[in-house]
């Protein structure tokens, strides 16, 4: 994610979200100061804990602050975020701290994943150039969202702004990597999609049993290197799918 320092017209901006909900929004589509800006936002609203918020929590160009009505009145706490949204830069703002990089082992194409050759195509690529691209990205999670523990991860080079299929694949398993509109996607749960299914990892994101039940984190950086499918065999019976992580500075 390389795009230059950003600000989109009319943002950022804060909406009401029902009673107990506001919504600071930093974009209308997906660019990196706009979810750098949702990410950094939403830590200084943790460091601040304004009195009343419940919760706080981000999408691709958000950041969703939920409050309890009868300890804030709403009015104030839109105030004061105001205040907060104005004092500095967002979109130019470090990345939180406590972020990690994590590197996934991944098998692309076989009839693992059979949708490789498909993409590659749409991206204007051969099989082994859609490879050495995909697997060479380092990405950030940019939302987690959809099922639990899912990431969104981003952007991608623009050869992979490929659109979404026009029809569902009826399902995809566990850790299925797929790829549409600049990003990747891994899969918590086994579930249909639109998206192409261009890789499979043995990592489970999704641990209900752990202290930390989602394994990936906004803010993370991940990259998915290619393995061939005698090694991903032998990746089935770890616990983290071969997965390696270090933090980041």
């Amino acid at each position: 994610m390389t795009e230059p320092a950003l600000q989109t017209p009319g943002f950022p901006r804060i909406d009401s979200v029902g009673l107990d909900g506001l919504l600071v929004r930093f974009g209308e589509t997906l660019m990196e100061p706009a979810n750098r800006a949702a990410l950094a936002f939403k830590a200084e609203v943790e460091r601040e804990c304004p009195e009343g918020v419940e919760e706080c929590s981000t999408s691709l160009v958000s950041c969703f602050v939920r409050f309890d009505p009868l300890a804030v009145n709403p009015t104030d706490l839109t105030a004061r975020l105001a205040r907060l949204v104005s004092a500095r830069d967002w979109y130019d703002a470090a990345l939180p701290e406590g972020r990690r990089f994590l590197s996934i082992p991944t098998v692309y194409g076989t009839e693992l994943a059979p949708q490789l050759d498909e993409a590659a195509q749409a991206a204007g690529m051969s099989a082994a150039e859609a490879i050495q691209s995909l697997s060479s990205a380092r990405v950030r999670v940019t939302a987690i969202g959809f099922a639990p523990g899912q990431p969104y991860l981003g952007t991608l080079p623009e050869a992979w702004d490929i659109p979404r299929q026009t029809a569902l694949t009826p399902q995809v398993p566990v850790g299925a990597l797929v790829v549409a509109i600049r990003q990747l996607v891994l899969f918590s749960v086994t579930t249909p999609t639109g998206w192409r299914h261009v890789g499979q990892t043995a990592v489970r994101l999704f641990q209900p049993e752990s202290d930390r039940p989602f394994l990936l984190r906004p803010g993370d950086e991940v990259q998915f290197p290619s393995v061939t499918r005698e090694r991903f065999e032998t990746l089935r019976g770890d616990p983290l799918g071969g997965l390696t992580q270090e933090a980041l500075p």
